[in-house]
C-alpha cells in the first residue's frame, strides 16, 4: 500500500550514501537513484545533496523525510490495530525519559507485561523531545514525561508528583543542613544532566525566576546518564539538582540524601500520555492503577 519511494528516501537519508542504500534495500545503485529522481519529480523539489562525499537531505529533503517517517508509522499503526480489531493489543511501545527510567513506572510497566503475555510490550527511553517527535512519527503508542506540550491531538492522565532537589552525598558537609542556599550550591561541583533534558529546563528556568543564571556555577560535568550522576555523587566527586523520584532507592537506603533548595519551587507532573484516539484507554486506566498499586 505504501510506495515503495518512501523506502528508498529513507535508506538513502539514513545511509547517506546511494551505495549503501542499495545495499541495505537490495537494490542496484541505479535502481536508488532512480527511486529518488522519480520521488523528486514527483514533489517538485531535490531532495538530496552531496556534501564532502555524503548525501545529505535539503530542506525540503528533510520534510520528506520527517512525513515518510510518519506514514511509515501510521500504516504500522493501522495494519496493527485492524488486525487485532476486537482483541487484545498485540504490541504497545512505551516511551520514557531517563528520569522515569528510574522509578517506579518501569516497575508498572513490567507488572502490565507480566499480565498481559499476549501483547509484546517494548520500553524505549530517550530524551522528552525525541519521544513526542516519536510518538508524532506514530513509532509509539504511550509516553511517560514530566513535560507537557500544547497538543490538542494528546491525552494527558497524571501519573505523579515529584519535584527536584539537591541531591548530595551523606558524607557531604551540606549534609547537615536542613535545606541549601543558592550561595552555597555555587560553590559546590556540579554533575548536572544535559541542557535538553526537562530536567535541566526546570532547574534553570526557576534560577531565572529568581533573577539568577547558570551561568554563576560551576559545572563540572553534564551527562544525561542519571545512574552515572549518582554514582559520581556517592563517591564524593560532586552534588546534582535531580528529581527525588529517580533517587528514592538510594535515599532509603542511605546512599544519597535529598535537600530542598532555598526558595526554589521545582515541582513538576509526571504524566502519561496518548493520542487522543489511542483504540485502548483502558491500557492507560490500568498502568496508572499498577503504578499507584491500586487492584485491577
Amino acid at each position: 500500500m505504501l510506495d515503495f519511494k518512501l523506502d528508498t528516501l529513507l535508506a538513502v537519508a539514513e545511509k547517506q550514501s546511494y551505495t549503501k542504500a542499495s545495499e541495505a534495500l537490495s537494490l542496484t545503485q541505479p535502481a536508488v537513484s532512480h527511486q529518488i529522481r522519480l520521488l523528486e519529480d514527483e514533489l517538485g523539489a531535490k531532495l538530496f545533496t552531496r556534501n564532502g562525499g555524503k548525501f545529505v537531505p535539503t530542506k525540503e529533503g528533510e520534510i520528506a523525510v520527517r512525513y515518510a517517517y510518519r506514514l511509515k508509522g501510521l500504516y504500522s499503526s493501522m495494519k496493527e490495530e485492524i488486525r487485532t480489531c476486537g482483541n487484545t493489543l498485540s504490541r504497545l511501545r512505551v516511551g520514557i525519559t531517563h528520569t522515569t527510567e528510574s522509578n517506579a513506572i518501569a516497575e508498572a510497566l513490567a507488572k502490565y507485561g507480566s499480565r498481559h503475555r499476549e501483547t509484546t510490550l517494548t520500553m524505549i527511553a530517550d530524551t522528552t523531545e525525541k519521544l513526542y517527535e516519536m510518538m508524532g512519527n506514530y513509532e509509539l503508542d504511550l509516553l511517560v514525561v514530566e513535560e507537557k506540550r500544547r497538543d490538542g491531538h494528546l491525552r494527558y492522565l497524571m501519573l505523579d508528583t515529584d519535584y527536584l532537589a539537591c541531591i548530595i552525598s551523606p558524607n557531604s558537609p551540606l549534609g547537615e543542613k536542613e535545606f541549601v542556599k543558592i550561595k552555597e550550591l555555587r560553590k559546590e561541583q556540579l554533575l548536572l544532566r544535559l541542557p535538553s533534558s526537562s530536567t535541566r529546563r526546570l532547574f534553570e528556568a526557576s534560577l531565572r525566576s529568581l533573577g539568577e543564571s547558570i551561568d554563576g556555577f560551576n559545572i563540572a560535568l553534564e551527562v544525561d546518564n542519571i545512574a552515572t550522576i549518582k554514582d559520581l555523587i556517592r563517591k564524593d566527586i560532586g552534588v546534582s539538582v535531580l528529581p527525588v523520584s529517580a533517587c528514592l532507592d538510594e535515599i532509603r537506603k542511605g546512599k544519597l540524601k535529598a535537600l530542598p533548595i532555598e526558595n526554589l519551587s521545582m515541582l513538576r507532573e509526571i504524566d502519561i500520555v496518548a493520542a487522543k484516539d489511542f483504540p485502548h484507554p483502558e491500557i492507560l486506566e490500568e498502568i496508572v492503577a499498577l503504578y499507584k498499586g491500586e487492584d485491577v
